[in-house]
Order: C-alpha cells, then sequence, then structure tokens
C-alpha cells in the first residue's frame, strides 16, 4: 500500500499525517509507503511549519526529514490511496487528471472517521489549533490502518 497526504502547502497538516501513519506503519510492521505533498508550491523545499514540529515532538514523532513538495500527475499513478485535507485540496488534486481511475483513489481524509461527511482537517497556518489536527489526524489514521492492514 502506497499513500500519499495532500494539504495546500505541505508544511502542516500532511505533514503531520503523514508522520504518523510513517510512525503507525512501522509500529504494525507493515510494508507499506506514506509520503506528503501540496497542491501548491508556496514551500517547496521547506521543512515542515515549526508548530507541526513541535506539536508532533510531544508525541514523540520527528518529521524534520520531511520537505514541501508538490502534487504531481505522476503522483496520481504511483500511489494507491491519495488522502486531501479539505474539499479545496480535494478539487484541486481532481482536476490533474481526467483519468476515472485517479479520481478513485482520492479520499477526504476525514471519512475515514466520518463516512460521507466531507468534514475538513482545518488548517492551522494562521488561526493555530496544532493540537486539534493531530488528533483529527491520529484517529483517522488509526482507522487507516485498520481498514487496511
Amino acid at each position: 500500500m502506497k499513500i500519499l497526504m495532500v494539504c495546500l502547502g505541505n508544511i502542516c497538516r500532511s505533514p503531520i499525517a503523514h508522520g504518523l501513519l510513517q510512525q503507525k506503519i512501522k509500529s504494525e510492521g507493515l510494508k507499506w509507503e506514506v509520503d506528503s505533498a501540496g497542491t501548491s508550491r508556496y514551500h517547496l523545499g521547506d521543512l515542515p511549519d515549526r508548530r507541526s514540529i513541535e506539536e508532533m515532538d510531544k508525541h514523540g514523532i520527528d518529521i524534520r526529514s520531511q520537505r514541501s513538495r508538490q502534487i504531481g500527475l505522476s503522483d496520481l499513478d504511483y500511489y494507491d490511496l491519495i488522502l486531501v485535507m479539505d474539499s479545496s485540496n480535494y478539487n484541486d488534486v481532481i482536476h490533474l487528471s481526467q483519468d476515472k481511475n485517479h479520481h478513485d483513489k482520492i479520499k477526504l481524509i476525514l471519512n475515514f472517521v466520518n463516512p460521507g461527511q466531507n468534514r475538513s482537517v482545518p488548517d492551522p497556518y494562521y488561526g493555530g489549533g496544532f493540537g486539534c489536527v493531530y488528533d483529527l489526524l491520529n484517529e483517522a489514521t488509526d482507522r487507516i490502518i485498520e481498514m487496511y492492514k
């Protein structure tokens, strides 16, 4: 299983989701692969936001090896599951390709917790709330592990 986490800038939400799932994959001994990307080019090559790093440090997960990158068409072929943080990310990723096979693997991550509700992971970049984002993504990644392992 190859999973890509996607948000706008790839410095707040998707790095947290990436780090959480990566830690759980390792703990479960799964042979999965996880990465993250953004729909924008705003922060190419940057570390995750310092507040994301600090939140993950509180939970013993180091995400300093991650670097922001932009999602590309090749990602839609490569990954089995593309998990987006909100409807804007969803629409941006859907517009990358007209291939229905690609569209079927793009999902809102919180639908794993609240099926069919299309809830968004709030973007903490301006308003804060990194702990809330961690909690939401921690529960969602637990459900992903349960569903696919």
